[in-house]
């Protein structure tokens, strides 16, 4: 009898919420699950549209301002540096105030910088764009961690939610901005400050939690350097910033490139906006389904394929089938964005594996994928056309496919 009460109480330990069960830990306690993944939302809603939003108006911003090819480019090329290199300031932030408050702290920033970018002149567009992505950059490192803190057996679910949710931020920065600004008479300025305002209700919304938490050790440890050393932490990150890259060479020169072969502005914003609303599909059911299996390797091939046929039919293909490419464009980037977070999460076996991973891989990796709008921005300035970039897509996505197949093998980063 004493026997089978001790392996009862074995047994009850196991399941206790700080050994990585499915509820929530003591972090989270006294909150609904529902609850904390609803502020997750939120959060992941407003990652996108300072980034999404700034490409439908680059031909008015460059009519206006007299801004040259050159520096459109570093328009498009330098937020998503400060994505990897601010990024990497997460872990010290989450060191000092823990993860919560650093995500509620980096929302207001990132409120800030979309008031600063819409405050008129080519210099405050800068800084403000800086501002906005070096918050945004802060907040998506921090948010897997927590993902595998307040629901580890649901991490694939999860990660596929607040993926869609990212895309659908990204499709309404690039589908609303536009009509925004002409429904309410603004300059583009006033359509750029406009997305600080859901910046702030989620700001709001995310307040409860940051007030109610303590700091949990699994987060905010110190990080042991050994993710650096690990070769499989390195195909993660190039998988990261490959598909990063051709993400945000899509949000840069999708709109500017259907212009130059045809459309109008709004037509060309409503292709980018359709292509980004696709996105939400298989970034929600490429990591609930991908997380299911030790092996995830298949779907590295079917989420790259997809933005390789759809990007380079969109530059050099038949316009009749534009729509057609621009869906398949935005499922397969989805689905890349959701499998890159799912992966950091499935490779790593703890929280705080999970936080340094994601610092490593998103940190490097978007300072890596910022390299490519600019180098699509210079080809497209040498060649004239839209071929060349078009090839350089290509080469991008199989360069992904490569270090994908790697990076989604059944192993495990070793911290």
């Amino acid at each position: 009898m004493r026997q089978r009460d001790g392996e009862e109480r074995v047994r009850t330990n196991e399941r206790e919420p700080g050994a990585g069960a499915a509820r929530p830990g003591r972090a989270t306690a006294g909150f609904p699950p529902a609850l904390i993944g609803f502020g997750l939302m939120l959060v992941a809603f407003n990652l996108r549209p300072a980034l999404s939003s700034v490409g439908p108006l680059l031909p008015g911003i460059r009519a206006e301002t007299g801004l040259s090819a050159a520096l459109a480019g570093a328009l498009v090329t330098l937020p998503v540096l400060c994505l990897g290199v601010f990024g990497r300031l997460a872990p010290l932030l989450v060191r000092r105030i823990g993860p919560d408050a650093g995500v509620l702290a980096a929302l207001v920033v990132l409120a800030l910088g979309l008031v600063v970018r819409g405050l008129g002149g080519v210099p405050l567009l800068f800084l403000g764009s800086v501002i906005a992505a070096a918050a945004i950059g802060i907040v998506g490192v921090i948010l897997p961690g927590i993902v595998k803190r307040d629901f580890s057996e649901r991490a694939g679910l999860m990660t596929g939610l607040y993926t869609a949710l990212l895309c659908l931020g990204a499709a309404a920065g690039a589908g609303f901005t536009v009509p925004a600004r002409r429904a309410l008479d603004l300059g583009w300025e006033g359509a750029l400050m406009l997305w600080a305002a859901p910046a702030l209700v989620a700001a709001v919304a995310w307040l409860p939690f940051v007030r109610s938490r303590s700091l949990p050790s699994g987060t905010a440890a110190r990080p042991s350097g050994a993710v650096w050393r690990d070769p499989l932490a390195w195909q993660v990150t190039a998988f990261m910033g490959l598909q990063s890259s051709l993400a945000y060479i899509v949000f840069g020169w999708l709109p500017a490139a259907l212009v130059d072969r045809g459309f109008d502005i709004v037509s060309a914003g409503l292709v980018a906006s359709i292509s980004a609303l696709a996105q939400g599909v298989l970034a929600l059911v490429v990591p609930t389904l991908a997380a299911r299996r030790p092996d995830q390797r298949p779907w590295v091939v079917l989420v790259v394929g997809l933005p390789l046929v759809g990007f380079t039919g969109l530059l050099v293909g038949p316009l009749a089938l534009a729509w057609g490419f621009a869906l398949l464009l935005g499922l397969g980037l989805g689905g890349c964005f959701g499998l890159a977070l799912t992966l950091i999460v499935l490779r790593a076996g703890d929280p705080r594996a999970a936080a340094e991973l994601s610092a490593m891989a998103q940190g490097i990796g978007y300072c890596g994928a910022a390299l490519g709008p600019f180098l699509v921005g210079l080809v497209h300035e040498v060649s004239g056309g839209w071929g060349w970039p078009a090839a350089l897509y290509v080469a991008l996505c199989l360069g992904a496919i490569g270090f994908g197949l790697m990076a989604a093998r059944d192993r495990t980063v070793r911290i």
